[in-house]
């Protein structure tokens, strides 16, 4: 292979590539570079379309603005366009300082006057050049990821808010994992809001697919739904009006499954509508069983006609229900053909609780050894989002 395919690594030659149609030029350029051979090694092309024929794999490029197919700046924007990454040096024979500051406000990182160099200064130039076009690239990817953090801190604060909550009796913990060991939030939101009148409405939902459209959407669903609950209007209803928001605001074909709960204001019963969601498991104690699935409904967004029909469950005086995402159970395990599945998940979880009878002093740990725990029988980081709410009632008394 040669040299100039390679990556640059320290220690190497600077790889440049010389566009030069002058011959005379460019035999000055290799006589000035000759004698410090160890440090530079060069290729030449005679005109700009040829340095642009293929991905540049240099250091730097060593340009002339007066080329059989460009001529000025446009060389350098063209330049830049094909290898935004790739440091460039102009070389004019104008004895022109203006010309030299064009070139650099065009994005050039330095330019040389030809009459007015040696082999020493030609290499400290383009050494000096590619220097600024790393630290130039640093900085655009340390800019872009503080962009990205910002964006995630957007959503994030969008999907993941803080409960509406006024019960002292009534506790939400929740977790959040991105799926494939990412840093982008997927679709997953969870919301909780205590009405006047003492009933609580908690949901959390899964828009299909994953990345920062699915994520907006997730928001934009979530924030309706809260709207719409404070508004006072029947879970029915709510349902039916984000039917029509997420058919306005999604960009691809996305659905969403939810699961929608009541609960009474004497925390005694609670109303369930599920719409293509893993019904949530209900703890009393050190023990639980998963809600039904009767009258499972279909998720959000697939018919515009689609009903949601409620489910009636009475509850203990203290308990504890653990609302998720599919993301927590449908990682593999080790040995086995099928995925672990959320009956299997519920008894994960009843097994950790069974084994540290005071976890309600910290319920955020149970969630965090059930992530854990599925992420170890998975063999790595789970495919998809996660996202898990514990709502727990007790008297504080």
């Amino acid at each position: 292979m040669d040299v100039l395919d390679a990556p640059p690594r320290a220690g190497q030659p600077l790889r440049v590539l010389l566009v030069e149609d002058d011959d005379a030029d460019a035999f000055l350029v290799a006589e000035l570079l000759a004698e410090l051979s160890g440090h530079v090694v060069m290729q030449r092309v005679e005109t700009l379309t040829g340095a642009l024929s293929k991905p540049l794999r240099v250091d730097c490029v060593l340009l002339d603005l007066q080329l059989p197919d460009a001529v000025g700046l446009t060389a350098v924007t063209r330049l830049r366009r094909h290898a935004p990454g790739t440091a460039v040096v102009v070389l004019t024979g104008q004895h022109d300082e203006a010309v030299g500051i064009a070139a650099v406000a065009a994005g050039a990182q330095d330019y040389l006057v030809k009459d007015q160099v040696d082999g020493r200064l030609l290499v400290k130039a383009l050494r000096y050049a590619w220097e600024r076009k790393r630290a130039e690239e640093a900085e655009r990817q340390l800019l872009q990821q503080r962009l990205v953090a910002d964006e995630n801190r957007r959503l994030e604060r969008g999907l993941l808010p803080a409960p509406l909550l006024a019960d002292p009796r009534v506790t939400l913990i929740a977790r959040y994992r991105p799926g494939r060991g990412e840093s982008v939030l997927g679709g997953d939101f969870y919301d909780a809001v205590e009405l006047p009148d003492g009933t609580l409405h908690v949901v959390i939902g899964d828009v299909s697919g994953h990345g920062p459209d699915e994520a907006a959407l997730g928001v934009a669903v979530r924030i309706a739904w809260r709207a719409l609950v404070v508004a006072g209007l029947p879970t029915s209803e709510v349902l039916r009006a984000i039917e029509i928001v997420l058919r306005h605001e999604r960009i691809k074909h996305s659905f969403v499954t939810l699961c929608a709960i009541s609960i009474a204001p004497d925390r005694r019963s609670l109303r369930m509508r599920l719409a293509g969601h893993p019904p949530p498991l209900l703890i009393d104690g050190d023990r639980g069983r998963l809600l039904p699935l009767d009258h499972l409904g279909v998720p959000l967004g697939l018919l515009p006609d689609a009903s949601w029909q409620p489910v009636d469950v009475d509850l203990p005086e203290a308990w504890s229900l653990l609302l998720y995402t599919d993301g927590v159970f449908e990682g593999k395990v080790q040995g086995q053909t099928d995925r672990l599945g959320h009956e299997n998940m519920a008894r994960l979880l009843l097994a950790d609780l069974r084994a540290n009878p005071g976890w309600r002093a910290q319920p955020g740990a149970v969630l965090d050894r059930l992530i854990a725990a599925v992420v170890e029988l998975n063999q790595g980081p789970l495919d998809d989002d996660v996202a898990l709410a514990l709502l727990s009632h007790h008297d504080p008394r």
